[in-house]
């Protein structure tokens, strides 16, 4: 009898499957001693389809700000040097968070090539019609483990169109769990996440999601079909059952933009006075002898303009070999020498003011004229709704909104403006709205555009009186 113990065989490649499939690891180096007055990260790889953006991503959820960087991603490889400050502008010294974007960025590397929103084609070919049918689900932002439901909605924007939209979900019966959304030349986008008001779950019977998308659809058709260019925006609305957990909100972001481009928000009607004397903000040029197209880019400097400018490129289809991005008296300065995926230069003009549109677009739709409200309040069925239906009675626009819902607290984010573009001032409308709430609300505000004051004509305080008293109730600090 043969008493041999037999062990089981193991290939000795299996170990080094991983890297023969995706390339050897990532080799991440974060220097403090290099430079005075920030740190500098770098990443050297083998390439892969999209790896730029999923490390631009990375350190931009870490809130840090790039400050300047070299980026060349030719000949399969990938080498890229960032300088970087925290969100108070100072050089990384929490060896946490030091450890933390080491292991994103390794996993980044170590990860087969993404494949969240790498259908972009939905994007670029629905750009005659207006509609995306992108069926990647968004991470959402609120760590949970339940079921919630998505919403995507797209169209043209109006005052009070936000407001209407929360208000028809409360009626639909539905939680809103967090929601953002993006104003930009008369398009609007949205992203919902929503559970059921009696089971506090996803939403998974197909005949009410189908009425849920029938009755917000008919909310975004009552805007004028007609946009300023003479275009038509065609209202989109899609629900998609989603598994929450934790995700980030650049995840978020990059679906707005795509939702964005979709509705054609590039194409804002400007009058040729308005053109003449408007400053371009993205050039093109043609590197002839190495094949390229020269992005350059000019404008002011704000956080997260970096992704902002890389997320579009590469949804648009556009491969970045290089790049040099630096930042100096509060403007920024970004060089991108690009193909598209089929090898290509951008060879017409029509491809060349197309992609210029496109980049300035998506600049522009993060800088909000008005005033920034930040409420924290005690969560509740209809909250959101109440809220901005106050605004919107009270001549006050919505252009851009992030709320979450963080336990039993929700946490809203809002820039308003005054309908009729008046100006707000920000310290009478401070206290007026903290007078009239008192101490049961956590409220801040801030005016995010250097504009004169003018005088306090908007009687904010007064205004909400009333209104602000039958919702104070349902406030905490």
């Amino acid at each position: 009898m043969n008493n041999t113990v037999c062990s089981p065989y193991f290939d000795p490649d299996f170990d080094t499957l991983p890297e023969r499939l995706y390339g050897p690891p990532c080799r991440v180096c974060i220097d403090n001693d290099s430079m005075k007055g920030c740190t500098v990260v770098k990443v050297d790889s083998v390439n892969k389809e999209g790896l730029l953006l999923e490390v631009v991503q990375v350190l931009t959820d870490m809130n840090l700000q790039i400050c300047k960087s070299y980026i060349s991603c030719d000949a399969g490889w990938f080498m890229d040097v960032f300088h970087v400050r925290d969100e108070n502008g100072n050089k990384l010294t929490d060896q946490k968070a030091i450890n933390e974007i080491q292991q994103a960025l390794g996993k980044s590397r170590a990860s087969p090539p993404s494949q969240q929103y790498s259908n972009v084609n939905s994007v670029i070919t629905t750009m005659t019609n207006y509609k995306t049918y992108s069926k990647k689900f968004i991470p959402l932002l609120s760590n949970s483990t339940d079921q919630y439901t998505a919403i995507e909605m797209t169209g043209t924007d109006r005052p009070g169109l936000f407001s209407e939209i929360s208000a028809a979900l409360v009626d639909l019966r539905c939680n809103i769990v967090e929601v953002h959304a993006w104003s930009h030349n008369a398009r609007l986008a949205c992203v919902a996440y929503i559970s059921d008001q009696s089971t506090d779950s996803a939403i998974e019977d197909p005949s009410r999601l189908t009425s849920i998308e029938d009755h917000l659809t008919t909310v975004l058709r009552a805007t004028t079909n007609r946009n300023g260019d003479g275009t038509s925006t065609c209202p989109d609305v899609k629900t998609s059952e989603f598994l929450g957990g934790e995700g980030n909100m650049t995840s978020v972001e990059r679906r707005l933009h795509q939702l964005m481009l979709s509705v054609r928000d590039f194409e804002a009607p400007s009058s040729p006075k308005e053109m003449k004397g408007r400053k371009r903000m993205v050039t093109i040029e043609s590197c002839e002898q190495k094949g390229y197209s020269i992005v350059n880019i000019e404008c002011k400097d704000r956080p997260r303009l970096m992704f902002d400018t890389v997320c579009t490129l590469t949804d648009m289809q556009y491969v970045i070999f290089h790049a040099s991005i630096s930042s100096h008296g509060g403007y920024a300065f970004q060089e991108y020498f690009i193909r598209h995926v089929d090898g290509y230069a951008l060879d017409t003009a029509s491809e060349k003011e197309r992609v210029i549109k496109c980049l300035e677009a998506a600049i522009e739709r993060r800088v909000c004229e008005g005033v920034r409200l930040e409420l924290c309040a005690e969560n509740r069925v209809g909250l959101l709704s109440d809220i901005t239906r106050v605004l919107r009675e009270n001549g006050l626009v919505v252009v851009r909104a992030d709320v979450e819902t963080h336990g039993e607290k929700s946490v809203n984010a809002f820039y308003v403006k005054d309908i009729s573009g008046n100006e707000v001032d920000v310290e009478y409308f401070s206290n007026s709205v903290k007078r009239e709430m008192g101490p049961i609300v956590t409220l801040h505000v801030k005016n995010d555009t250097t504009r004169r004051k003018s005088s306090p004509s908007l009687s904010f305080g007064g205004m909400l009186r009333s209104r602000i008293e039958r919702l104070s109730h349902g406030f905490i600090i």
